[in-house]
Parts: structure tokens; C-alpha cells; sequence
């Protein structure tokens, strides 16, 4: 099959002809990929595929960003209440998120390995502030 090149095939188990494209391209890395896209239409060229292929990749990093960067998977809840509060949340926490990404220029990932890393910064500041706080309350109760 050449790539870059809408084929007709015939798959097996599949009752109707599929356009198939095979897509060859480069990895970060450096190593080559392969990538398959099908389709039932069987008059679209290369640019079709392509195109069509990209509105649908920004649909599954949406998923994925949402899920994974709002909590929206771990959510905790067990009413009807608690569920409808923490979806409401993790909408308002993709809204900030999106907002935040076209100022930063960073994509939602980074920006919250950004705020894991001030959070965990803030609470290291304020358990030794704690540890003051305890070795001060120690001497004073020594000398008491």
C-alpha cells in the first residue's frame, strides 16, 4: 500500500469496501510511525483524511485533558448532589485551565505539573513553619 495514497479494501468480517490511507511520519524521537486511518467514504483524498483526522484528535485531547487534569476520573463522589458539584468544578477548573494555556502558551499537562510543584512548595514552607513554631514551643516549655 502506498503511503499517503486512499485505497480500497475489503476487510475481513467487515461487509462494505473501506477507504484505507496509510500515514507515515516522524516522532519526537526521531523513530518513524505508522498510522492507519479508515473510513465508509470512499471519496475522500488525502487532505480529507488528514483534516478530518485532526478535528477528531483535538476532540480525544479534550477527553484526555479533562479527565486527567480536572479530577474529572477520580471523582469521589456518591449522590446525585456531590456528582452534579464535582462535574460543575471540573468544568470551571477546564474553563481556568484553557484560559490559562492561551496566556502561558504551556498545554494543560505542564500547566499542572506547574501548580503540583507551588502547591508542594507551599506546603513544605508551611510544615516548616510548623517546625518552628513546635522547637519554640519545646524551648519555651523547657525553661518554663
Amino acid at each position: 500500500m502506498q503511503p499517503w495514497t486512499p485505497t480500497k479494501v475489503w476487510l475481513k468480517d467487515v461487509e462494505l469496501e473501506i477507504l484505507l490511507i496509510k500515514q507515515i511520519f516522524k516522532n519526537k524521537d526521531n523513530s518513524t510511525g505508522v498510522r492507519y486511518l479508515a473510513s465508509n467514504n470512499l471519496n475522500l483524498t488525502s487532505d480529507d483524511f488528514t483534516n478530518t483526522y485532526k478535528k477528531r484528535w483535538s476532540v480525544e485531547e479534550y477527553h484526555k485533558s479533562f479527565k486527567q487534569n480536572t479530577c474529572m476520573a477520580k471523582s469521589p463522589t456518591r449522590t446525585l448532589q456531590t456528582q452534579c458539584a464535582h462535574v460543575f468544578a471540573s468544568i470551571v477548573s477546564y474553563i481556568k485551565l484553557e484560559k490559562y494555556k492561551f496566556s502561558s502558551k504551556l498545554n494543560h499537562f505542564a500547566i499542572r505539573g506547574k501548580l503540583l510543584i507551588n502547591a508542594a512548595k507551599v506546603a513544605l514552607n508551611e510544615l516548616q513553619q510548623i517546625k518552628l513554631q513546635l522547637a519554640e514551643f519545646e524551648s519555651l516549655a523547657l525553661a518554663a
